[in-house]
């Protein structure tokens, strides 16, 4: 009966909170009531990139925008976009990816997540964690609630672009730590995930340091970069994995893709990863360097579990 409740009331609040987008998608308010550790809120920044789309900064109310598929497969993806955790790309890495995601039958939710900042967060090193691991849970009690496939029957992975991709990495191998409540228990554990030339290691060489800092400060510990170097937590229980890099990436070397694969196959976690000769940092779903399209490779792996 208590699940139930809660089933009514996450349906509820999500048809209050409006429709965004399009009329197939919802923006969802992640939290229902108070923002676990959180400040002062700050104002939110939007600023249009020449290189396309939005970019959202200072965010201290996240939020999901929830793409709903015609013809719904058996899996959803949660979508982190990229922004040196700075802020999120989120049309280039968010929105535009969910709709690709969407057509092709998958339930696609698109985190925008909180900046990392002192002034709006007491830890700003897991702000962004709790929300991952929040969207999890909200992705499942929403699909469970809402519509007419089983929890159990629809397998929900988490994808990020970037710095989007340290936090999916993060969400992926940080499931036994729950910085969130989590009354109704569903597992923060995603059951797949897909990194897109992420960052990885907060260590030198190959670190992003714009990410590091923002998400660590400027004086982080040895410990903390090392806890937060996410080769370093790869286990037997690190979900499967598909990666997406260029050689000639000069804002996050290709290493970091290679050191999560590394440690995966050491690992024994299935992991499959596809290198592009060029194609630089941040080219979102279309790498101009070449014909082919990492979305395929995605849909064909998706397709073999």
């Amino acid at each position: 009966m208590k699940q139930i409740l809660i089933g009514l009331f996450i349906i509820l609040t999500y048809s209050l909170s409006g429709q965004s987008e399009q009329s197939d998608s919802l923006q969802l308010s992640l939290y229902p009531g108070p923002i676990p550790n959180s400040l002062q809120p700050l104002k939110e920044r939007v600023d249009q990139r020449s290189s396309g789309g939005r970019f959202i900064s200072n965010t201290s109310t996240p939020t999901l925008t929830y793409y709903r598929p015609l013809n719904p497969k058996n899996k959803a993806i949660i979508i982190c976009p990229g922004g040196g955790y700075r802020g999120v790309a989120i049309d280039k890495e968010g929105f535009l990816v969910g709709r690709a995601l969407q057509k092709e039958g998958y339930h696609a939710f698109v985190l925008k997540y909180r900046t990392p900042n002192d002034k709006s967060n007491k830890d700003k090193a897991v702000a962004p964690l709790q929300d991952a691991q929040q969207a999890l849970q909200v992705a499942k009690n929403y699909l469970r609630a809402a519509g007419g496939q089983q929890q159990s029957e629809v397998s929900i992975g988490i994808m990020g672009f970037s710095a989007g991709g340290h936090l999916a990495a993060t969400a992926s191998n940080f499931f036994n730590y729950n910085y969130v409540k989590n009354e109704a228990q569903p597992s923060v554990r995603p059951d797949f995930s897909i990194l897109l030339y992420p960052v990885i290691t907060m260590e030198d060489p190959y670190t992003h340091e714009g990410s590091r800092t923002n998400l660590l400060g400027s004086q982080a510990s040895t410990p903390q970069i090392k806890r937060f170097s996410i080769h370093h937590q790869i286990s037997e229980q690190t979900p499967r994995v598909f990666l997406v890099h260029a050689s000639d990436d000069g804002g996050v070397p290709v290493q970091n893709s290679l050191l999560y694969y590394e440690a995966c196959v050491k690992n024994k976690v299935p992991a499959e990863m596809h290198i592009y000769t060029a194609g630089g940092h941040g080219f979102g779903m279309y790498n101009k360097t070449t014909e082919d399209r990492w979305m395929d490779r995605l849909l064909n792996w998706l397709n073999t579990f």
